[in-house]
């Protein structure tokens, strides 16, 4: 099976007031948990690696072998010791793993005892204990400020474009991605795009997959400028959400031609799409945790994203169920009085 192009394909929050998702205790049903083993892993790395220098590539392809199995654990364990935000860190991932809330609460609070600004410590605590929507946007307001101060504005400058690829931004973007989706969640649009579109200027690439909410709430309030921008920004996007997304852009800029040219393409890209949008299919209780392109799980991804966006143009969906209907006619008979065959309908 495969994910969507980003580390966390889907929102990490499931919505207001559940913990967020890798919190344990916490509900985020059908959320793909972050990799923190990967994290760490490459964590490791840098720590044996940052102190050395290689005179070619062939003794340092040499000093890698030399990592596999358990010798990457053994060259870790020579390495120089932690500073307390790395020690932090490392007790933040394995809260982030604990097998209960009290163990991951536990460890959480003795990571902010080494570092007071330890994001994923913070972020985790603050799904533990909100007990409302505010209360939850609140903390991961202040988890995010704590990511901006650990990593200082200098560090924004200068890294500005691929701060993704930069492990130790990691804890802010997941922070910063959780408020976002909040904020969605509570009706504040405009505050959830301004998270949106600073988490594309600082990571492009988009490992989170961000564009797809931005883009559905681009729709949902309108804004097809902003909407046409992202299109065409990230035009080989081939995901279910952006096909469906271009349908419903082109048919509110009132390009009827177009729209319909699109609906054909994203029928052909993801078929399920308009049997979840039009209620024939209702979404379950759990989605899935990753897809195979064209299924009817991604189609169940795209349509949790982009339901609020169609539900929000009455005429959009409108006219969506008259192309379904004029799809599912059947076929007028043979000349010679031939039976009439029904054609399955085409979604």
């Amino acid at each position: 099976m495969s994910n969507k192009k980003s580390d966390q394909r889907r929102s990490p929050l499931g919505s207001p007031g559940r913990t967020p998702s890798g919190t344990p205790g916490g509900s985020g049903a059908g959320k793909i948990q972050p990799p923190f083993g990967a994290e760490q892993t490459l964590r490791d790395l840098e720590k044996v690696l940052r102190n050395k220098n290689f005179g070619s590539m062939e003794e340092m392809n040499s000093f890698l072998a030399t990592l596999t199995g358990n010798g990457l654990q053994k060259a870790v364990a020579h390495a120089p010791a932690p500073t307390a935000k790395e020690e932090a860190q490392e007790l933040a991932w394995q809260a982030l793993e604990a097998p209960s809330a009290a163990k991951a609460r536990k460890l959480a609070q003795l990571a902010l005892l080494k570092d007071a600004d330890c994001v994923d410590a913070l972020t985790l605590l603050t799904g533990l204990d909100s007990k409302s929507a505010q209360e939850l946007v609140e903390g991961l307001q202040r988890a995010v400020l704590a990511g901006e101060r650990s990593l200082g504005e200098a560090f924004f400058q200068k890294n500005k474009g691929h701060f993704w690829g930069l492990l130790e931004t990691r804890p802010y973007m997941r922070a910063r991605q959780e408020l976002a989706d909040t904020l969605r969640q509570m009706g504040r649009y405009k505050d959830a795009i301004a998270h949106f579109e600073a988490m594309l200027d600082l990571n492009p690439n988009d490992n989170q997959g961000v564009r797809e909410p931005l883009l559905a709430l681009y729709l949902q309030i309108g804004d097809l400028d902003a909407a046409g921008k992202l299109l065409k920004q990230y035009e080989e996007d081939g995901s279910a959400s952006f096909a469906w997304g271009s349908v419903l852009e082109r048919f509110l800029a009132g390009e009827m031609e177009e729209a319909a040219r699109l609906l054909k393409q994203a029928r052909k890209e993801n078929r399920f799409v308009e049997q979840y949008l039009t209620t024939q299919r209702e979404l379950p209780d759990e989605m899935p945790d990753a897809y195979v392109i064209g299924s009817e799980e991604e189609a169940m991804i795209a349509v949790e994203s982009l339901a609020a966006a169609w539900a929000a143009h009455p005429k959009a969906l409108l006219w969506l169920l008259g192309e379904i209907l004029e799809h599912a006619a059947p076929t007028p008979p043979k000349r010679g009085g031939g039976k009439v065959q029904s054609i399955r309908r085409v979604n």
